[in-house]
């Protein structure tokens, strides 16, 4: 007996995606200038893959979306679904689904006939609209609500509807634009997970639009860095997070400090950076782009990535601040006037510090990286 899976073709029927060279200008109403909102961009997404774009308000992150479903038009450059370059068709006839932030429900319809919708307007026949409906329904868990309308359901219940909707039309990409904003912590963790899941299962070619970092790092298979227009860094969220390139991508994923020094030589593939009138070696430094031997950089540290100890040492500071949270403790630690944020997680486990305490923070071997 077949699977609710086994029936849905969407991997026979996803597609890459490919932008090459895309840029969009909007002309400001207020000024009649130029603005360019997205900037000459290079993106491929691999088929059956799931791609974030991430970054700042107003970055080109939801202009790009709305480029490759068709509610914009690129000025320049080209959007490939497959082989197709569709940077001139319009939406419906692009073969992609999107799903919106405000799920974007008909309120006189009931579960069914919503899911059921697209199918009509494509004028698919009876036996199979039914068919594709009651199997979608049953993949996303809505099995016996079918006749409730969407002002009976919770708000995660209203966005498996929405999901469900997009599915069905067997679409060969899935745009997602911050579709679980609405939803409160908890279920927005468990919907995002859901949709992973989901995505993984039926392979079907996504890109997902979202300021939410944990939400980004946990869904991807690869996360996009934009800020004001340009592409900042592409990768897994295990590089974005261990490798950033940028100062920039170090702060905005996650939390980061940066300890200014001066690269003073090379020790194999260790860099040797003083700070302070301390010569500290770092093994992994990275590609250190713009970094100049003899020039200023920064020790980039992500918070978990100390060992605090008491006394004095080449990092040491005064302990300003710590916050219990179970799991962890957070410290300030004020390397004079800079303030160093440390966690360590396992508190039960570690020596704890109290206000005023001075320690020496130790960088933990390989976590470090030195950028410009």
């Amino acid at each position: 007996m077949s699977t609710v899976n086994e029936k849905l073709s969407f991997s026979k029927k996803s597609s890459g995606v490919v932008l090459r060279d895309v840029t969009k200008i909007f002309q400001q109403p207020d000024t009649g200038k130029d603005f360019i909102a997205v900037n000459h961009i290079n993106l491929e997404i691999n088929d059956g893959e799931m791609v974030t774009l991430l970054g700042p308000s107003g970055c080109g992150k939801t202009t790009t979306l709305r480029m490759i479903s068709g509610f914009e038009y690129p000025t320049s450059g080209n959007v490939f679904i497959g082989s197709r370059d569709v940077a001139k068709v319009p939406p419906n006839k692009r073969g992609i689904s999107m799903v919106f932030q405000s799920y974007a429900l008909f309120p006189h319809m009931n579960i069914w006939e919503n899911v059921a919708y697209g199918l009509r307007v494509a004028k698919v026949p009876q036996d199979e609209i039914i068919r594709r409906t009651n199997d979608v329904v049953e993949l996303m868990q809505l099995k016996g609500m079918e006749k409730r309308f969407p002002n009976q359901l919770s708000g995660g219940q209203q966005q498996r509807v929405a999901l469900a909707r997009a599915v069905v039309i067997e679409p060969s990409v899935l745009l997602f634009d911050e579709p679980l904003s609405n939803l409160d912590a908890k279920l927005r963790e468990s919907m995002r997970d859901e949709l992973r899941a989901l995505q993984k299962r039926l392979g079907i070619t996504s890109l997902y639009v979202t300021h939410d970092q944990s939400e980004a790092m946990a869904i991807s298979d690869r996360v996009v860095i934009m800020k004001d227009g340009n592409i900042m860094q592409e990768g897994s969220p295990t590089e974005i997070y261990e490798q950033p390139t940028s100062r920039f991508v170090a702060n905005f994923i996650g939390k980061a400090n940066f300890i200014d020094g001066i690269l003073t030589g090379r020790d194999g593939e260790a860099a040797l950076v003083d700070v302070g009138g301390h010569t500290i070696s770092i093994p992994a430094p990275g590609a250190m782009p713009g970094v100049e031997m003899g020039g200023k950089c920064c020790l980039t540290v992500r918070p978990e990535s100390f060992q605090l100890t008491a006394g004095d040492g080449p990092l040491s500071g005064v302990i300003s601040r710590a916050t219990y949270y179970g799991a962890k403790i957070e410290y300030e630690v004020m390397r004079g006037e800079q303030p160093i944020i440390v966690e360590v997680y396992n508190p039960q486990l570690t020596e704890r510090f109290n206000v005023g305490d001075r320690v020496n923070m130790t960088l933990i071997d390989r976590c470090v990286r030195v950028l410009a």
